[in-house]
């Protein structure tokens, strides 16, 4: 395993990589840099943490959004939507008070 130092919204991590697949994990890590970044720049969350799930949950969507052939929906600003700001309230109830989700 490769170690590589990527940055992700600003922050830096180093992530274990297979030889010969670093063009691979550069393009997903864009992906969630762009996913995160949209998220945080939509406005109406805040916390790191939240966009990290919120980007997560919006990139496991995405493939099986394109499997049921529906047109997808627009992935650069997700913020703002209704789905989204229903998940976003959801994520709040269970994160409670202190907004840690451990």
């Amino acid at each position: 395993m490769k170690q590589m130092e990527v940055t992700i919204m600003g922050q830096s991590y180093i992530l274990s990589c297979p030889e010969g697949r670093e063009a691979e994990m550069l393009a997903a890590v864009a992906q969630v840099d762009r996913e995160m970044s949209a998220i945080r720049d939509g406005g109406k969350v805040k916390a790191r943490e939240r966009i990290a799930v919120l980007a997560a949950l919006n990139l496991a969507f995405a493939p099986a959004e394109r499997t049921a052939d529906r047109p997808p929906t627009k992935a650069a600003s997700p913020a703002g939507s209704p789905d989204i700001d229903k998940l976003v309230q959801r994520l709040d109830q269970a994160l409670g008070a202190d907004g840690q989700l451990l």
